[in-house]
């Protein structure tokens, strides 16, 4: 059995594993579609091994081919959506035992239900491999409390602002702007419910949004009126902007990753009472995301599809392009 492993700092390998021993709580699932995103490639470069090497891979669809006497709320050729929260030493694909991206894939304890959810009817592998990106993306949204009738700024559009934006559109909350560098990226944003699109190469974004979102008050001059800004661009620069130039009131939600410290002037904290709030995995019901999934076709969002011999090229797609959507790994039986 093929698996792609990481072994060290830039040192990802398509290894033979042996054959998985699963037990009476477990399942096998034919793997058919595994997303790749930008923790695989920040895993690719850290090389984090504790102590064996970690096998990538946590955006899963695929087929049950086998399943443990325990779990009775599945059955054998059910097709399933993979949810990657922790197992054992850790969540799927990101530092656990057991990785996605090969073709049968070893998943622990699907008896206690909350493991993999089953694919709705029609619905294709890649879009159901859409799922854990799309709930990322919307708990970003959840912990931004934004309501119908809010002004909502997404910087970036990768995968996860994408998903954002349309978790905002899904929710009635349509006076969006997007914000990227990408002209690809912005259509794409326009695609997921953006209102308006915003590239800082060709304007002054806080200028631009107090022209579409208003103005408010504060004592040292107005501020854009936009009342919620999710940080999806991993650009340090937009934390210190949003509380420099963000409305009294506002709310900052980061779920891109910021592997650095930030410098943050607190008193723009503290005089605007400005919320600010991590946004981490997914929302309480994982269910939510996939029937967002049968609301909307998002699968407009996947750019580039490869082999699971073309890991490396999707990596490189996926680090080099700033205009890629959603890069997918689909396997051969399943192309």
């Amino acid at each position: 059995m093929k698996q792609i492993m990481l072994h060290g700092a830039n040192d990802w390998r398509l290894d033979d594993i042996p054959d998985a021993q699963p037990g009476p709580r477990d399942a096998l699932i034919r793997v058919a579609a595994c997303g790749i995103c930008g923790t695989d490639v920040s895993y690719v470069h850290l090389g984090l091994i504790p102590g064996h090497p970690i096998p990538l891979g946590h955006e899963i669809a695929g087929t049950i081919e086998w399943l443990g006497e325990e779990v009775t709320h599945l059955s054998v050729g059910d097709r399933v959506i993979v949810c990657p929260l922790s197992v054992g030493e850790g969540p799927i694909g990101t530092g656990a035992p057991n990785g996605g991206l090969t073709p049968l894939f070893h998943i622990p304890d699907v008896a206690n239900g909350r493991r993999l959810f089953t694919i709705p009817e029609g619905m294709p592998f890649t879009t159901a491999a859409l799922a854990e990106p799309l709930a990322v993306g919307m708990q970003s949204v959840n912990q931004s409390e934004a309501k119908p009738g809010e002004k909502v700024a997404v910087f970036g559009c990768g995968p996860i602002g994408l998903m954002a934006l349309a978790t905002l559109a899904d929710r009635g909350i349509d006076d969006t702007v997007a914000i990227d560098f990408s002209p690809k990226r912005l259509e794409l944003a326009k695609m997921m419910g953006a209102r308006h699109v915003l590239n800082p190469s060709e304007c002054d974004v806080f200028e631009e949004l107090k022209r579409l979102h208003g103005t408010a008050p504060f004592m040292f001059g107005p501020t854009a009126a936009t009342d919620v800004y999710i940080e999806a661009s991993g650009a340090d620069s937009v934390i210190r902007d949003v509380l420099q130039k963000g409305r009294v009131d506002g709310r900052l939600v980061v779920v891109a990753l910021h592997y650095r410290p930030v410098p943050t002037n607190f008193v723009d904290v503290l005089m605007k009472q400005f919320t600010v709030r991590g946004s981490m995995e997914y929302p309480q019901r994982f269910e939510d995301a996939i029937e967002l999934l049968e609301r909307r076709d998002l699968s407009g969002l996947i750019s580039h599809t490869f082999s699971l011999e073309e890991f490396g090229e999707g990596l490189a797609v996926l680090e080099g392009s700033k205009d890629c959507g959603k890069v997918m790994i689909v396997m051969e039986d399943a192309r």
